[in-house]
């Protein structure tokens, strides 16, 4: 796979993958806007369908995958009521790992960045394994994972 060290993560035109996540009254702090843990569940809820409609139960009998990182870029205030969407795509590939990284949006702005790291593993075992060919095939192919993004919404 490509290098992709320059991706402009505050950039809607780098995503083709989203998930629409609604806001609940209780992600506001008091300070009325959304607060900073509620990005952490966003991300979650992006990174969950994203990279878990890789993996296929007959194709990929007893592999999961592991979050070993998570970080978060706030970079500007967001409040409810409404949709955040988060967009998601693969930055780098590695042996057993898979870097990840995601724009939230909000009212037309970027209001968030974050990255993940997961691990592929052998849930009987608990050993970490390979990617799976197929799925690094598919990924190396298309990073953004735009064949699948009809159906993100």
């Amino acid at each position: 796979m490509p290098d992709m060290p320059n991706i402009d993560l505050k950039e809607r035109d780098n995503f083709a993958y989203f998930t629409n996540v609604t806001t609940r009254y209780s992600d506001q702090d008091e300070l009325g806007h959304i607060n900073n843990c509620s990005y952490v569940t966003y991300v979650e809820a992006g990174r969950v369908q994203f990279l878990g409609g890789l993996l296929d139960p007959n194709r990929h009998p007893g592999i999961d995958l592991i979050l070993a990182r998570v970080t978060v870029n706030y970079l500007r205030e967001s409040h409810y009521p409404g949709i955040m969407e988060v967009g998601s795509r693969i930055l780098e590939l590695g042996s057993k790992s898979i870097t990840t990284g995601y724009g939230l949006f909000k009212d037309g702005h970027c209001v968030a960045t974050a990255g993940s790291v997961n691990i592929y593993f052998e849930v009987e075992s608990r050993n970490t394994i390979e990617i799976p060919t197929d799925i690094r095939a598919a990924l190396e192919t298309d990073p953004t994972q735009a064949d699948r993004a009809s159906t993100s919404r």
